[in-house]
């Protein structure tokens, strides 16, 4: 099953009609429990289980048929560590690295807990009830006691699942997530029923920041070097082609540039027109392959559509080449 997807707004709705949640800053998933075993897929669809032992450990065993739709965070000092939780999915060594998830492996790359941030429940007890209203399937999300304390059943120990609240104030929400430096607010009408897949207006999202998810088409080396990364060039999906939409040249460390190029794929040719290129990105850019996605941020865009102050959060591994962001 795929998740159901909120869409942007400027602005938090306000009324009986809604409640609203924080917005993590991690990696999507729909957990599945099937006869006591945990099994994680991202938004593509892939497996990722065995990169999260601590969510196929916990307490979610003790359960027999249970769906659940949620955020894989990573806390570093308190705030969501996007980077450290898709480390994960990507701990080194490019494609050959992609598949290998032994539980021993995942074990060794868990420096950072991992938590599920559970805000949905699309199964219970046997019955799908992504039909029923948001408002019905929270109660039962509620009650389900999946979170809140130690996997141990103490309150001493910090459990890998949590049911965040949710809260009437979404204005008040959205300034309490600035001050504590967190992505924003995701307001959720009531009455609406889960729509699996669909980017639905029955969900808004409303962002401190803008980040979005982009496609490499190129890279450029930093000057005076042959093969360090010093900038990408990134594009995006309208109506069926791709649009270029400018050059990233910050927010890469050294390690970070050289483990993006691992996963990077030659190409002749860009995958754009070259017209549709800036001048200066016209030559001398080594091409590759449509097909790694990035995370960006930026300041917004110009007329023509190019990013402002673009700079580079991080490779996005847990969604498909075609699919928009979170």
């Amino acid at each position: 099953m795929r998740p159901m997807l909120a869409t942007p707004t400027p602005h938090v709705p306000s009324g009986p009609a809604w409640r609203h949640e924080v917005k993590w800053d991690g990696v999507r998933a729909i957990v599945t429990v099937r006869g006591g075993e945990v099994t994680i897929a991202t938004r593509s669809g892939a497996d990722c289980s065995a990169r999260f032992p601590e969510i196929t450990g916990s307490r979610l065993r003790d359960f027999d048929d249970l769906v659940l739709d949620g955020e894989l965070v990573a806390l570093t000092n308190g705030r969501p560590d996007f980077r450290a939780v898709m480390h994960r999915l990507a701990p080194g060594g490019g494609r050959s690295r992609m598949r290998a998830a032994s539980p021993d492996e995942a074990a060794a790359l868990a420096r950072t807990p991992v938590q599920l941030m559970t805000f949905d429940v699309l199964r219970a007890a046997g019955h799908d009830v992504i039909t029923l209203p948001w408002s019905a399937r929270r109660e039962l999300l509620d009650g389900a006691g999946i979170g809140g304390s130690g996997d141990d059943g103490s309150s001493a120990t910090a459990s890998a699942i949590q049911v965040p609240p949710a809260h009437d104030d979404g204005d008040a929400l959205l300034a309490a997530t600035r001050d504590a430096g967190l992505e924003g607010v995701v307001s959720k009408r009531v009455d609406s029923p889960y729509r699996p897949g669909v980017r639905s207006e029955d969900w808004l999202k409303s962002v401190h920041r803008t980040r979005e998810t982009f496609v490499v088409l190129g890279w450029r080396p930093v000057d005076g070097t042959v093969g360090a990364l010093g900038a990408i060039l990134v594009g995006e999906w309208a109506d069926g082609e791709l649009v270029y939409r400018g050059r990233v040249g910050t927010g890469f460390s050294a390690a970070a540039g050289r483990a993006l190029l691992e996963w990077l794929t030659p190409a002749p040719e860009p995958a754009v027109p070259r017209d549709a290129l800036a001048a200066e990105d016209a030559v001398g850019t080594h091409w590759v392959r449509p097909e790694i996605l990035v995370d960006v941020t930026h300041l917004g865009r110009s007329a023509g559509g190019r990013l402002r102050q673009p700079a580079y959060t991080g490779l996005r591994l847990d969604i498909a080449a075609r699919e928009d962001d979170a």
